[in-house]
């Protein structure tokens, strides 16, 4: 299937031209200063089940706005190109290395900024719902699995995942873990083990129209306790729209997304209900 890209044609023509030279692997960006601060840009975007070059628009019109910000990182939500717990993704999702993923790849180059994402990811047979980490010039840092799948939410359900892992980047030593992960205490320990600088969190939050915007406060109640299970700064995205498809047809994704330091501390959160861009410096301290 031929796919239409969004966006000003010659940059896609340049940053296509380095698609050949990036690799899954670590950039060789190591290492933030003790306490340096990277400025992060939540991208809590609306997006459409299914609508795969009308969420690609939506997620370069953030790029543009988190880049105009002086943002170095920017978050997207769980599953943003073809939406959660959507069976359609047996079908129409792609492997990581893949087009979806080489298309977010020519984005982060082209705008040079880092971008952490959540796909659907089909191998095989298997489909799985997963997060990306892609540095400032294009690599594809980091890939996770999300482990605690919900698999009662979707036939055929995703693959669980089976590793917990980080890398080490411009800005630290950064795992990614995918929502309701957060639930789970072995994961979180898991984390925890492996010292993160900075853990990334990509969110579908979704429950009835009338439980929101209370339903955001389980949200940071969630992201808090998972920054402090695994001692690090937690950014959650999370996005806004609703759920087209299987036993939560309906249901409202609210927003609401969250960072919190180590301790506990919220040091961002963003609209309820609506899309926003949120800038925020977080600072990454040695002893967090």
């Amino acid at each position: 299937m031929t796919q239409k890209r969004a966006g000003n044609p010659w940059v896609w023509i340049v940053a296509l031209l380095f698609i050949p030279l990036m690799t899954v692997g670590c950039s060789d960006q190591n290492g933030a200063p003790d306490g340096g601060t990277i400025r992060v840009a939540l991208c809590q975007i609306f997006t459409l089940d299914g609508d795969r070059d009308g969420n690609f628009v939506r997620i370069e019109n953030a790029l543009k706005e988190a880049k105009a910000s002086g943002a170095e990182l920017a978050c997207f939500p769980e599953t943003a190109i073809l939406g959660w717990v959507n069976p359609d993704g047996h079908e129409r999702a792609f492997p990581i290395p893949g087009p979806d993923s080489d298309r977010l790849q020519a984005m982060a180059a082209a705008y040079e900024i880092h971008i952490s994402i959540g796909l659907a990811e089909k191998e095989g047979d298997l489909l799985y719902d997963s997060v990306v980490l892609i540095d400032d010039r294009g690599y594809l840092v980091m890939k996770h699995r999300k482990m605690n799948i919900l698999s009662e939410l979707m036939t055929p359900a995703y693959t669980p995942g089976t590793e917990v892992k980080t890398a080490e980047t411009a800005f630290g030593r950064v795992g990614l873990l995918i929502c309701a992960d957060t639930f789970k205490d072995d994961i979180l320990l898991r984390m925890a083990e492996l010292e993160p600088d900075l853990v990334i969190v990509p969110y579908g939050w979704a429950a009835r129209e009338e439980q929101w915007p209370e339903h955001g406060e389980q949200l940071e109640d969630t992201v808090v306790r998972a920054a402090r299970a695994v001692n690090a700064v937690l950014i959650g995205t999370d996005l806004v729209g609703q759920i087209t498809h299987g036993p939560w047809t309906g249901l409202v994704y609210g927003g609401q997304s969250v960072v919190s330091d180590a301790e506990g501390y919220i040091l961002a959160r963003a609209a309820d209900r609506d899309r926003e861009i949120l800038i925020t410096d977080v600072k990454l301290l040695a002893d967090n």
